[in-house]
């Protein structure tokens, strides 16, 4: 009788587990309809890539400096960008969450040569024209994008120090044998940027991306529109 009651007990568990992850799915399959992003059109599409041009848009940025490390940079900088939504601004405004999170790696520009960060918060479409200014000591800057034609490689799980370049570097190999082959070296601010599109409480379909920009800074955002023809 106890081995039945032990098993009926485990088996209810199970299921309460399968219920609460497809919950958890579910959400996380809404997340996107749930908060402002930043506005694209899709102009390629492969099976490990894409390549997307970024409307004209305006973000908040927190330059790190003291970091080494994208997961404590991005604690770093993202703490400093939660004040400033939760209303540490001049206005004392609450700016609502928007995705993705993006941290950027900036080459070069740390102590002897080493790479830098910058973690950047897309700002919700009310707040696009006119942001609150941030409070000068949470050291953030307002920046506005240009048409952006930027190369994405989707991954999932947790975005680690110990994944990240893997996954750029397999955006790059793709890329090397693309039409955008030849695009990607021009000079930019950043090396590649991660996009994180979930809350770190999300275990379940998570959704991540690799961003690189390619091409130049034309009205297409760089796209080539003899690129995207022959691809």
């Amino acid at each position: 009788m106890e081995s039945r009651t032990a098993a009926a007990l485990m088996t209810m568990m199970m299921m309460a587990c399968i219920v609460n992850s497809l919950r958890i799915i579910k959400t996380n399959a809404d997340e996107s309809t749930r908060y402002d992003s930043p506005e694209y059109t899709l102009v390629h599409s492969e099976s490990d890539y894409e390549i997307r041009v970024y409307k004209v848009a305006a973000w908040m940025i927190a330059p790190v400096h003291s970091q080494i490390s994208f997961e404590k940079a991005t604690r770093n900088g993202f703490h400093r960008l939660f004040q400033y939504i939760e209303g540490a601004n001049l206005n004392s405004s609450r700016v609502p969450m928007t995705i993705p999170v993006l941290t950027s790696v900036v080459p070069e520009a740390g102590p002897l040569r080493s790479s830098t960060y910058s973690v950047q918060f897309f700002l919700p479409v009310k707040f696009q024209a006119s942001p609150p200014l941030p409070l000068p000591e949470l050291d953030l800057k307002p920046d506005y994008w240009d048409n952006r034609c930027i190369a994405v490689r989707k991954f999932s799980g947790f975005a680690k120090d110990k994944n990240i370049v893997t996954e750029a570097d397999k955006l790059a190999t793709s890329l090397s044998r693309s039409a955008w082959a030849n695009y990607t070296s021009y000079e930019r601010e950043y090396a590649y940027s991660i996009a994180q599109y979930n809350s770190p409480l999300r275990f379940i379909g998570r959704v991540n991306e690799v961003w690189v920009e390619v091409g130049g800074s034309d009205e297409s955002g760089g796209c080539q529109s003899n690129l995207i023809a022959s691809s």
